[in-house]
């Protein structure tokens, strides 16, 4: 039941966000951008009072379930992890819309097609990863130096050629299947031209988007799973890092350079979310030191980028 109550409020979520919010395309400015990432950011905080309620109950029917305590800490844990791994995603996906030439009123609904998708396919992804957590002991280990494999080489990256969609092996998958216009026809992901259907950038956009997101969650999906295996924090948390995805995309869409020493955070937390599962089956870490672990190395890098961008400007 807590399932499908959570499912349906979700579902209510976004049948709002695109049915009245933004029924009608339009420019998203930094203010309510602004406003729409402390929204998601402050219901995301208040569902961990709804976690410790939930697992409160559970707990007094079966004292060998997770504490209220415990279970509200690893949802807030996991969802800083997984709004923190969505920095990158960010970055991409500003790269996506200014290949495609997306017009700034039409980013949002592709964005929210693309959290249609990215929430299936997390999903699929995390009950397979618990699975594989709960049938499989050694896999824990297997993650773990997954993790550190991707922060090693994170951190040791050479400069590389920017990235462009156009060249994608997905781009290229999409126009063997469907042929691609250059026309567009207003919000439309699909045009007809000659009695012949057409993608337009937008289909094209949310599309190579969707396979980037699953190519980040094969990094974020197993950093949360350090964190607790239980199936509906490890989902919640990343509904809801996702959820407030759009609005920080456009919150920060504006500012991503200033943020140069975001990248130094998140190798410190995938290594350490990386040497945790490691040593999972020998030592525990508390789950405060984990919060706080996360929140201190975040913080860190947001203050280090700022003052490095504000001694950079001319004066």
């Amino acid at each position: 039941m807590v399932w499908f109550f959570f499912i349906v409020v979700i579902a209510i979520f976004l049948a709002l966000d695109l049915g009245v919010f933004n029924k009608t395309p339009h420019i998203i400015s930094s203010k309510e951008a602004g406003i729409w990432t402390s929204v998601w950011v402050s219901i995301s905080i208040a569902f961990s009072g709804v976690i410790y309620w939930l697992y409160q109950n559970n707990y007094l029917d079966n004292p060998t379930q997770l504490k209220p305590l415990e279970a509200s800490i690893k949802f807030l844990t996991g969802y800083l992890i997984e709004l923190s791994l969505s920095a990158d995603n960010i970055f991409v996906i500003a790269i996506i819309f200014s290949s495609f030439k997306i017009a700034q009123k039409y980013q949002h609904r592709v964005l929210f097609w693309g959290i249609i998708g990215a929430i299936f396919f997390r999903g699929l992804m995390i009950f397979f990863g618990v699975l594989l957590i709960q049938k499989i002991n050694w896999i824990t280990y297997v993650f773990g130096a997954f993790l550190l494999f991707t922060a090693i080489k994170m951190l040791f990256k050479k400069d590389e050629e920017d990235f462009n969609p156009k060249d994608s092996k997905v781009y290229k998958i999409i126009g063997k299947i469907i042929p691609i216009t250059s026309h567009r026809d207003h919000d439309h992901f699909i045009i007809k031209e000659n009695n012949k259907n057409y993608a337009t950038p937008l289909l094209v956009a949310l599309l190579v988007i969707e396979v980037m997101d699953v190519v980040f969650a094969i990094d974020s999906v197993p950093a949360i799973l350090a964190i607790t295996s239980d199936p509906f924090l490890v989902f919640s948390s990343n509904i809801f890092a996702i959820l407030g995805l759009r609005s920080m995309y456009f919150f920060l869409a504006n500012m991503l350079e200033k943020f140069s020493y975001l990248e130094y955070s998140l190798i410190a937390i995938l290594f350490f979310v990386g040497i945790k599962m490691l040593l999972v089956h020998f030592y525990k870490f508390p789950e405060w030191v984990s919060l706080c672990f996360i929140g201190i190395a975040l913080a860190t890098g947001v203050i280090v980028s700022l003052k490095k961008a504000n001694t950079q400007e001319p004066k």
